[in-house]
């Protein structure tokens, strides 16, 4: 036993790990939804592996309490990655102002093989926000209005933004920088009831210059076209907030008929 942990102490296999490591972070930069998670967890739990043999067999290791305090504190590092990487869940979604968080409507969602939460639980609805910005078109704070569902159900509200994360049940949720405004349609078919559902425009300002977007009515081959006139306050020498409640626009609907 003392020989196999020898060999597994060895500094080759910690080169080999890290280099399989730095392939793994390389492949999963960005969080790509065709990117498995196990690209860092094998080398992570090598590592790990690597660590503990030579923590054991080692005595220039485990006869030196500083050095022995320094590498129990790399495995333990390593563990806590591990664990969290298995244990992970991410994915994003677009939310409408007074709309509440439905998880089935999550979009790129990638879960550790061991992520056993249940979104069921959160419950929270999405209510104002504002964004700074800083001449140059420079973003600042996001400050995005939330009433979050409490235990005793009751509503409480609450604001985050892409460094102030809401926390519910174990789960993280950020802002983005995608952030703009929406279409409300009703939709009222020939035969049936009516459906009232969104159409998003891209991000503002990022796309301020095109603000458009298209559609087709259910069971119909008809392309309907959007464009957004805006009249917010952007002003990109200046200091400006982002606010759709101080906001207007005006939205063009064509067709090809």
């Amino acid at each position: 036993m003392l020989n196999v942990l020898k060999k597994f102490s060895s500094l080759k296999i910690t080169l080999a790990g890290m280099v399989l490591l730095v392939i793994g972070a390389t492949l999963s930069y960005g969080n790509p939804q065709g990117t498995s998670v196990w690209v860092l967890v094998v080398p992570m739990a090598l590592l790990a592996v690597n660590l503990i043999a030579a923590i054991t067999t080692n005595a220039r290791i485990n006869q030196q309490p500083g050095l022995l305090v320094f590498h129990v504190s790399l495995l333990l590092i390593l563990l806590l990655a591990t664990v969290g990487r298995l244990t992970h869940m991410d994915a994003h979604l677009e939310l409408v102002v007074g709309s509440e968080f439905e998880p089935e409507k999550l979009l790129e969602t990638k879960a550790g093989p061991l992520h056993f939460g249940d979104l069921g639980n959160v419950h929270f609805v999405q209510g104002p926000f504002t964004v700074e910005y800083a001449p140059g078109m420079q973003r600042g704070l996001t400050h995005s209005h939330v009433k979050v569902k409490t235990a005793s159900a009751k509503w409480e509200d609450r604001v985050i933004g892409d460094d102030r994360p809401l926390l519910i049940d174990g789960y993280r949720f950020y802002t983005t920088f995608n952030k703009g405004f929406t279409s409300v349609l009703t939709w009222l078919p020939t035969n049936g009831e009516p459906v009232t559902g969104t159409v998003n425009m891209p991000s503002y300002p990022l796309f301020e210059y095109k603000q458009d977007n298209r559609w087709n009515p259910p069971g119909t081959d008809e392309e309907i076209k959007f464009w957004l006139q805006l009249n917010t306050a952007m002003n990109e020498d200046d200091y400006w907030t982002l606010d759709g409640r101080t906001s207007s626009g005006v939205l063009i609907v064509t067709t090809d008929e």
